[in-house]
């Protein structure tokens, strides 16, 4: 038998789904269409969440930004209680923020949805409470990848109700970025009670233990990550100081190391990240022990190169989540 193309489709008649080669399985996947806009380098109808964080990195705030254009965040609303260190997911219609360990761990998922601002409404439930969390989602399954211990839960982003269990990673690390596209979600680096740079990825749609992807260019914690349909970028993170403000970039489809992609203005840990299709935004949280900011700065996600800035948070901190309605797993 001939060896099967990277990237080849065919429609599977058990499920009536069609599916995607990646080089080592078939993986459904579903097709979508963004909205590029006539002229325009990102979708003009993605919005930016971010949750929580703060100067005590547990504020209650909800704050949004239109990605397309360049300038200071916006009162979006309130979240359920005041959380710092939690993970964030979106389809392209539902933001849900989960966990997080400050004041104490919590098992709490929250939701809005993205087109109305408003408060958050309780979703459910994590199986495990934790913080230092990190999250990927394609249009409607979303993935809590980053805790204490190895466990990778996941839900049904329309439908509320408590995540379930869907594997494990190859080790429990904490403080890790993570990315995804429709078929593919990865997590990057983190800490395991030292810093790593192990890359590892799960295919979203398939229940299962995640697989080696490849490596980091360094070891580093604290960084946060977004991705197009077929490059994930992330930067940022620690280890331990100076904070890194470097920012890589990988092909999620190939298994691999990292490559170099630029920089952030400063390094800083604890930030977090959104994106549309081709716009990328760091938020970028502590860029020396009690050194807060509240800027946001952007790339274009298929050209390398640094940060440019987009405007700032209405307060400074760090530890916040977020997610947008524009990502590449959509």
């Amino acid at each position: 038998m001939s060896e099967i193309p990277r990237g080849a489709i065919r429609f599977n008649t058990d499920s009536n789904k069609p599916e995607l080669w990646d080089g080592s399985q078939w993986a459904e996947f579903q097709l979508s269409t963004p909205n590029l806009g006539q002229g325009s380098d990102t979708q003009p109808g993605a919005r930016g969440l971010t949750f929580g964080g703060g100067p005590a990195s547990q504020s209650d705030v909800i704050s949004y930004i239109n990605i397309s254009s360049t300038g200071d965040a916006t009162d979006f609303g309130n979240l359920t209680q005041g959380q710092g260190v939690s993970g964030a997911l979106a389809s392209s219609t539902r933001g849900v923020r989960f966990g997080g360990g400050i004041p104490a761990n919590t098992d709490t998922i929250d939701f809005v949805t993205i087109a109305s601002t408003g408060d958050a409404t309780d979703f459910g439930n994590l199986i495990n409470s934790g913080r230092a969390d990190s999250s990927a989602s394609n249009a409607t399954r979303g993935l809590r990848l980053s805790n204490t211990d190895n466990t990778i839960e996941y839900i049904t982003i329309a439908s509320t109700g408590d995540a379930q269990d869907f594997g494990d990673m190859t080790a429990g690390r904490a403080q890790t970025a993570a990315l995804g596209n429709a078929t593919r979600a990865l997590e990057i680096s983190g800490y395991t009670g030292s810093n790593v740079n192990t890359i590892d990825f799960v295919t979203i749609t398939t229940l299962g233990n995640a697989q080696d992807f490849g490596d980091d260019t360094g070891v580093r914690a604290g960084g946060r990550g977004f991705s197009n349909t077929t490059r994930g970028v992330f930067g940022g993170g620690y280890n331990p100081t100076p904070y890194n403000d470097e920012i890589n970039y990988l092909t999620i489809a190939s298994t691999g190391n990292a490559v170099e992609f630029g920089s952030l203005s400063a390094g800083s840990r604890y930030g977090s990240a959104e994106c549309s299709v081709t716009r990328g935004i760091f938020n970028l949280g502590e860029s020396a022990p009690s050194s807060l900011l509240n800027t946001i700065e952007y790339v274009n996600i298929s050209t390398q190169g640094d940060t440019v800035d987009f405007g700032d948070l209405p307060q400074t901190g760090y530890a916040s989540a977020a997610c947008s309605n524009g990502h590449g797993g959509l």
